[in-house]
């Protein structure tokens, strides 16, 4: 009865975990700041709580979450209303190169060395300082980076070229089942997909793994079980 138990009450608090994350709405998982975390660790601490500790009742760990989760939301909205809670709340970026140079101070301010530094600009695919002009530490806890002018990657822009438009690639066939609201959406249906695979050598769907269809209505084409993609586009 109690592995039964453990079972249920983690089952269920994962469930509830989910359902108060999507609440909480996607920044909490791709943009971090500090009171996210906090709040995060929180509900994190509670869930495991509530699947482990036999004194603690599963609503109680519902209830709590859910608190948790109302004061997250509240203080998002609020920070959405006033710059200066923003701030204190969520931080701001703070400059640690400026014109080229490496500002102590802005170092000293989010806590980080040299060697931090050094290793963040690797991570970017910057090997020589020398070539950034500004590094900023963004609330989130990222560098980011601008290059020098002479180091910025060269640019259609700058040729002075005009490149065709290209669009989104709309997967229009995933593991073998035909996309039918991607479909209608590039203003296409299942008649004409099937129509163009056959003319490509594709009968059957179900073996294809995906199928791609770009903004010149090209298709591309992914079978299960070969690792290489097969030529399938068709003028």
């Amino acid at each position: 009865m109690d592995f039964f138990n453990l079972v249920m009450k983690s089952a269920g608090s994962i469930v509830v975990l989910f359902v108060l994350t999507k609440m909480l709405g996607k920044k909490q998982i791709g943009q971090l700041n500090l009171f996210d975390y906090v709040i995060g660790i929180s509900i994190g601490n509670v869930v495991a709580e509530m699947s482990i500790n036999k004194e603690v009742y599963f609503w109680d760990g519902v209830i709590t979450m859910a608190i948790y989760t109302i004061i997250a939301i509240i203080i998002t909205y609020v920070t959405t209303k006033s710059i200066m809670l923003r701030r204190w709340i969520g931080g701001t970026p703070v400059t640690v190169i400026e014109n080229g140079k490496i500002l102590q101070e802005g170092l000293r301010k989010v806590k980080f060395d040299i060697n931090d530094l050094l290793e963040e600009a690797r991570i970017n695919g910057y090997f020589e300082l020398s070539e950034i002009e500004y590094a900023i530490m963004e609330a989130n806890g990222r560098l980011s980076f601008l290059p020098k002018s002479k180091f910025k990657p060269l640019t259609p822009n700058d040729m002075k070229l005009k490149p065709a438009y290209k669009g989104l690639t709309a997967n229009v066939v995933l593991d073998g089942v035909i996309m039918k609201k991607n479909l209608k959406y590039i203003k296409k249906d299942k008649t004409w997909l099937v129509e163009r695979l056959k003319k490509m050598g594709y009968e059957n769907i179900e073996n294809l793994l995906l199928v791609t269809c770009n903004t010149n209505e090209q298709l591309t084409v992914y079978e299960k079980n070969i690792k290489e993609e097969k030529p399938g586009c068709l003028e």
